[in-house]
C-alpha cells in the first residue's frame, strides 16, 4: 500500500502528517475520527475527513488570494492537501464573536449573546492539562511568541475573523468563534507567520442564521443529530460539495 511506504511525521485526533514530496513540505491527510471533551469522546464519522478537506481547501486559497498568509498549498486529493512545513506556536488562537462554550461557562455570559467586538484568547497547546487559557504575560514569560509576534497573530486572527465572517453571512450562516493555529516559516534571517492547521467545522462554531440550528462539532459534543449531515450541509452551501463524496454513513462509536 502506497501510504505505508510514506514517512508520518505526526499523528493528532483529527490529521496526520506525512513527509512532503520537496524539501519544506508536508502532506496533511484528514482522518475521519470526531473526537470532543479531550477525546474522552470518540467516533468515526465515514466521510468527515473529505468535507473538511475540502472546506479547509476553500477557507485557505481565498485567505491566500486576499493576502492572508496560510502554509496551505493545493489539495492532493479527496483526503489530502500539500502544506508548506512550519514551526507551530505552542498556541490556540481563538476569536469569539457571541458567547458560547467555554466563554459562557466561565464568565456566565448566556449563549448567543453578541460580544462588544470580537474576543481573542490564547490557549496553551498541551493535550494532557487540557490546552489551559494564558495570557500574553505566560506568553511572553515563557518565551511562546515574542511581543512582535503577538502582534502579528493577533492583526492574523482579526483578518481572518473579517474574511471568514463575511463569507459565512454569505450563506446564511453566524460565525460564533473559531480557532487557529499559526506557524513560523523561516527565510533566511527571519520568519513570517502563516494560518496553519485547518479551518473547518471542527474548528469554527456555525449557527443557521435563520434557525439557529448548530453546524460544527457542537452537534457531536452535545448528541443533537448527525454530524456528517451538518457538515455536509456547509460544504453544499459554499459548492465544495465533492461530486464522488463517500457516502455518509451512522457513526461508528469508539470504546
Amino acid at each position: 500500500m502506497h501510504m505505508a511506504r510514506r514517512i508520518k511525521i505526526y499523528e493528532g485526533k483529527a490529521k496526520i502528517l506525512y513527509e512532503g514530496p520537496e524539501p519544506g513540505t508536508l502532506v496533511q491527510y484528514f482522518k475521519d475520527d470526531a473526537t470532543a471533551f479531550n477525546a474522552e469522546k470518540k467516533a468515526i464519522i465515514e466521510g468527515k475527513g473529505v468535507l473538511n478537506n475540502r472546506l479547509s481547501e476553500f477557507f485557505m486559497s481565498g485567505l491566500n488570494e486576499i493576502g492572508v498568509p496560510t502554509h496551505f498549498i493545493k489539495r492532493l486529493n479527496m483526503r489530502e492537501q500539500l502544506i508548506r512545513n512550519c514551526e507551530i506556536v505552542p498556541l490556540e488562537v481563538i476569536v469569539r464573536n457571541l458567547s458560547a462554550g467555554t466563554f459562557e461557562k466561565r464568565l456566565g455570559i448566556k449563549e448567543g449573546t453578541r460580544l462588544p467586538r470580537p474576543i481573542v484568547e490564547y490557549c496553551y497547546k498541551d493535550d494532557n492539562l487540557g490546552d489551559p487559557l494564558v495570557t500574553e504575560e505566560h506568553i511572553a514569560a515563557f518565551g511562546w511568541a515574542s511581543h512582535q509576534d503577538m502582534d502579528d497573530i493577533l492583526a492574523l486572527a482579526l483578518r481572518v475573523n473579517d474574511f471568514l465572517s463575511g463569507l459565512m453571512l454569505g450563506v446564511g450562516i453566524r460565525l460564533v468563534d473559531f480557532k487557529i493555529e499559526v506557524g513560523r516559516i523561516y527565510e533566511e534571517d527571519f520568519h513570517r507567520l502563516v494560518v496553519a492547521d485547518e479551518i473547518s467545522p471542527d474548528s469554527c462554531r456555525l449557527w443557521d442564521i435563520d434557525t439557529g440550528e448548530k453546524l460544527d462539532k457542537d452537534v457531536f459534543r452535545q448528541d443533537l443529530g448527525s454530524l456528517a449531515n451538518a457538515y455536509t450541509e456547509v460544504a453544499h452551501r459554499f459548492g465544495v460539495m465533492p461530486k464522488s463524496a463517500t457516502k455518509m454513513q451512522k457513526p461508528k462509536l469508539i470504546n
